[in-house]
C-alpha cells in the first residue's frame, strides 16, 4: 500500500489540487487509536506543507468481511452499529480536513437471493442509517454535501443503489431527496445497462 503521505507528495508534484479517500486508505482497518492519531497528524502536515486540498471523502463499508451481507441493511444490529459508527468517525475526519464533499458507495447493500431477504425492512434501515448520517454530520458542524454512487453489481447482483432513477426514487419516498444528491460514475452507468449521459438526465 502506498503511504498517503507519499501520495500528497507525488500529487503535489504533479502539480493537482487536491485528493479523496476512503477511511481506510488513511487509517487502516486494524490500527490502534494511537497509530490512528499520529498517522492523521503526519498527513495533515503533508497536507499543510504542500497546500493540497481535501474535496471529497467516504467510508470503506464493503471491503472487509463483516460487510459481506451488507453494512446499513444487514439483519444484524451490531454490524450496522458498527457501520454507522465507522460513518460518523469518518465524518469527524472529513470536517477535520475540511471536506466539502461526502459520498456513500453501498458496494454490500443488495441481496443475492429473494428467499431470505426482506427487501422493505432492508430499504428501511437504508433509510434510517443515512438520516442517522445526516444528523450527525449537521450536529458537528460539516456543511457539506452528501452524494450517493449508484453502484450495480459491484458485488452484488441487485442493489439497491442500481442506478440515478433507482436511488432518486428511494430519496424521493423516504423524504431525502432536498439533502442527498447524486454522484453519477460513467463506468457503473455502463454496469447498468445504461449509459453516463442517461444517468445524467435522470439527475436533472
Amino acid at each position: 500500500p502506498l503511504d498517503p503521505v507519499e501520495a500528497v507528495h507525488r500529487l503535489s508534484d504533479l502539480g493537482a489540487y487536491g485528493m479523496t479517500f476512503h477511511d481506510d486508505d488513511l487509517v487502516p482497518f486494524t490500527l490502534s487509536d494511537s497509530d490512528r492519531s499520529a498517522g492523521i497528524a503526519r498527513f495533515k502536515a503533508a497536507l499543510a506543507e504542500t497546500g493540497l486540498q481535501i474535496p471529497m471523502a467516504t467510508t470503506n463499508t464493503f471491503t472487509h468481511p463483516v460487510f459481506k451481507d451488507g453494512a446499513f441493511t444487514h439483519n444484524d444490529r451490531d454490524v450496522r452499529r458498527f457501520a454507522l459508527r465507522k460513518i460518523m468517525r469518518n465524518l469527524d475526519l472529513a470536517a477535520e480536513l475540511g471536506a466539502h464533499t461526502y459520498v456513500f458507495w453501498g458496494g454490500r447493500e443488495g441481496y443475492a437471493c429473494l428467499l431470505n431477504t426482506d427487501t422493505r425492512r432492508e430499504i428501511d434501515h437504508l433509510a434510517r442509517f443515512l438520516i442517522m448520517a445526516r444528523d450527525y454530520g449537521r450536529s458537528i458542524g460539516f456543511r457539506g454535501t452528501y452524494l450517493i454512487e449508484p453502484k450495480p453489481m459491484e458485488p452484488m447482483y441487485h442493489q439497491y443503489d442500481f442506478d440515478a432513477q433507482t436511488v432518486i426514487g428511494f430519496l424521493r419516498q423516504h423524504g431525502l431527496d432536498r439533502d442527498f444528491k447524486l454522484n453519477v460514475e460513467a463506468n457503473h452507468a455502463t454496469l447498468a445497462g445504461h449509459s453516463s449521459e442517461h444517468d445524467l438526465q435522470m439527475a436533472a
